[in-house]
């Protein structure tokens, strides 16, 4: 049996890596003390990616397979761990809920079936297109989904072919490294290159920066506010963006009502509403709307009345100019804590396995317009259907992000899903369906709605290239 050199260091690199140890090779690649990924220089993690990528072209499909397989086992193994260390260490969301979203992301996320090449056949010959990578991207993570973006990212952007250095959320940066760190050295077991990913242990605004206008990086992803995204799009580079949204909830008298009720709350809460995805405020028609309330109190939710409503609010918002207000202040100090949370520093007790907070609004309520991030949900009445479809579209706000409807009326669900233009548009079902969470699909951590790529998969970070033969290769 031959065995390349290529071979015997992938061998060499396995043992060291079991035992403990690092490879000369590792050593001299990793830049300054740098090893897994973690560099105290954003030179050197971008220096460090470019050279794992020139190694990653040498590398059969066959041993990049395996190097998937490896990332999708050590997050596995690892979900508990970083969902511990994300809601320690980001003082945001839910345990239970972050280990079932690291599953879904390392289980669900699409790898090298993505990329298979096309061919075309006719009387002038055949043509092969190849999803071929751009090299080094670069991506800005956010605090609210540390671990799941390196996760999603990660795989989707290897099965492609590519390394990517990551800045991660200061609020962040351990989960994020953690994630990192596994991943690469799950990579270099399977015989793949250290430092595929890299980034810095203390990330700042400078590293990132420095990061979107380095030669080196040829695409930028983003998730983020406004102001990040506009600071990427001003670096002249191709830029993949995930933006912010505030996804409506339509329920007609057609609807399921103890279906729509669990499938709300079980929406609106995962991870304590602070995926983008999550509804974030529910538009029913009128004559359903007492019997939707009675469903929702039955399962995990306490409804807020009276002046409770405005004790809440003032409590969700630093500042806010009353009904009408569609500029106010988050608290940020109360994104992603529980329903629990919220309740106790109201001064009121609920059961245990409350989940959600229901409060009635009028129509511009500020909690209606503005994205929260809370498990704190308003409800608006609306007389009919089409109304109410008509003020979703409104309350979405052109995010073209996430919507969700509840009806066995077909004509309605299409009225809707084509008058609301969003990148996922759920039926019937909770909105994290449209991850592949509970519906079918793959599923996306980085939803591209104010670049238009939508859910990203391996062929997003990919450039197809064309090659022709011309008169010759068709055999039928």
């Amino acid at each position: 049996m031959n065995i390349d050199e290529r071979q015997i260091q992938a061998i060499v690199q396995q043992v060291l890596v079991e035992l403990g140890g690092q490879s000369e090779n590792q050593k001299s690649r990793s830049g300054s003390g740098g090893q897994y990924g973690l560099f105290t220089r954003i030179d050197d993690a971008i220096q460090a990616a470019e050279h794992a990528f020139v190694q990653l072209q040498d590398i059969s499909l066959e041993t990049r397979g395996k190097m998937i397989d490896a990332m999708r086992e050590v997050i596995l193994d690892n979900a508990d761990l970083l969902a511990r260390m994300g809601v320690e260490e980001t003082e945001l969301g839910d345990v239970g809920d972050k280990v079932n979203k690291h599953i879904v992301a390392a289980s669900k996320t699409p790898g090298l079936e993505d990329i298979n090449p096309k061919a075309i056949t006719g009387d002038h010959g055949l043509t092969i297109t190849e999803f071929a990578p751009y090299g080094v991207i670069g991506s800005i993570t956010p605090m609210t989904n540390p671990s799941e973006t390196i996760i999603n990212n990660g795989l989707i952007m290897i099965a492609a072919g590519n390394a990517v250095v990551f800045n991660a959320h200061p609020s962040a940066k351990k989960v994020t490294m953690k994630a990192v760190e596994l991943i690469n050295q799950a990579i270099v077991k399977a015989g793949g290159p250290d430092n595929l990913l890299t980034g810095v242990v203390e990330p700042t605004l400078e590293t990132a920066g420095a990061l979107m206008n380095d030669p080196r990086v040829r695409v930028l992803v983003v998730t983020g506010g406004p102001g990040v995204v506009k600071a990427a799009m001003s670096s002249g580079k191709k830029v993949i963006a995930a933006g912010p949204g505030n996804p409506p909830v339509v329920v007609d008298e057609t609807a399921d009502l103890e279906k729509a009720a669990r499938s709300i709350v079980d929406g609106a809460t995962l991870d304590n509403n602070i995926c983008c995805i999550c509804e974030k405020e529910i538009i029913a028609v009128e004559s359903i709307v007492d019997d939707l309330k009675r469903h929702m109190k039955a399962y995990k939710t306490v409804e807020l009345t009276g002046p409770q409503i405005e004790e809440v609010t003032n409590l969700v918002f630093d500042q806010w100019r009353g009904v009408g207000c569609k500029d106010a202040v988050l608290n940020r100090h109360f994104v992603g804590k529980s329903a629990l949370a919220i309740l106790s520093e109201l001064g009121i007790h609920a059961p245990a396995d409350t989940r959600m907070i229901l409060v009635e609004t009028p129509a511009d309520h500020p909690l209606v317009w503005k994205e929260q991030m809370m498990p704190v949900i308003p409800l608006v009445r609306m007389p009919n259907v089409d109304e109410a479809i008509d003020f979703a579209k409104e309350v979405e706000q052109g995010c073209y992000h996430t919507a969700v409807m509840h009806s066995r009326n077909v004509e309605k669900l299409s009225r809707m899903a084509r008058l609301i233009n969003t990148t996922i548009f759920v039926k019937n079902g909770p909105s994290y369906a449209g991850l592949g969470f509970g519906g079918e699909g793959p599923t996306a951590w980085t939803l591209a709605s104010p670049t238009g790529e939508g859910p990203t998969t391996p062929r997003t970070f990919t450039r197809p290239r064309r090659c022709v033969l011309v008169d010759a290769f068709r055999i039928v």
